[in-house]
């Protein structure tokens, strides 16, 4: 398969782009080229001009933002098969947080310049992108409150099952990662899961967690 091609598989798999017919997959696809990252390196940071969207390939891209004590906070992360750059890429303005290649990684670019021209002859792909940063403001809504009023059992469990479901059951964060992503201190995430581990829903080994039951889990992130 060529990689315009498996581009193509991935913008299908995005609710964006889930109803264009394999024609138009395939002219969007034929306009992105491919960019290499080491791990570690800088793809952009804040206030660098939104000129392109990104589609994983493979590796894996943290999306951050410096806090005012000058420590990190991780946003998002985003895996093989995952786009972003949505926002930036449409209005053109100042990204709004950094990206960084958590490991070696491929991506798919699409310039705006190209992305806009599309945009102009299909104007149903432009309507569900309206959709899509709608869903982005409602997803932002319930981090802020759940970062208030959900405990932190609940915090981390939600973020280790979204975290699988791009990943799978082995997952590569450090608990120092994983801390400032559910915004707390890494040994309070390192008490809850040790905890975990003695009840046997995860295992701990260097850099990676192991989740071996999802079930119970996905039950402790439902608060049930």
């Amino acid at each position: 398969m060529s990689k315009q091609a498996e581009f193509a598989v991935i913008l299908k798999m995005n609710p964006m782009f889930a109803d264009l017919g394999s024609d138009e997959l395939q002219r969007l696809s034929n306009l992105c080229h491919t960019q290499n990252l080491s791990a570690g390196e800088t793809l952009f940071q804040k206030g660098d001009p939104g000129n392109a969207l990104f589609g994983v390939r493979r590796g894996q891209i943290r999306i951050e933002t410096g806090a005012t004590d000058g420590s990190r906070l991780t946003l998002n992360f985003m895996g093989p098969g995952d786009l972003f750059g949505e926002v930036a890429v449409l209005d053109g303005q100042e990204r709004t947080a950094d990206a960084t290649a958590g490991e070696a990684t491929e991506l798919f670019v699409l310039r705006r310049e190209d992305f806009l021209q599309f945009l102009e002859r299909e104007p149903k792909v432009a309507i569900k992108l309206i959709q899509l940063l709608c869903q982005r403001i409602r997803w932002q809504s319930e981090r802020m409150e759940e970062s208030v009023l959900q405990p932190l059992p609940i915090r981390l469990a939600r973020r280790l099952c979204a975290l699988a479901e791009d990943f799978g059951s082995e997952v590569h964060i450090s608990q120092e990662q994983l801390g400032i992503f559910v915004g707390a201190a890494r040994e309070s995430v390192n008490r809850q899961l040790q905890t975990w581990r003695k009840d046997g829903i995860l295992d701990l080994q260097r850099g990676r967690i192991l989740l071996q039951n999802m079930t119970r889990l996905n039950a402790i992130a439902r608060n049930d």
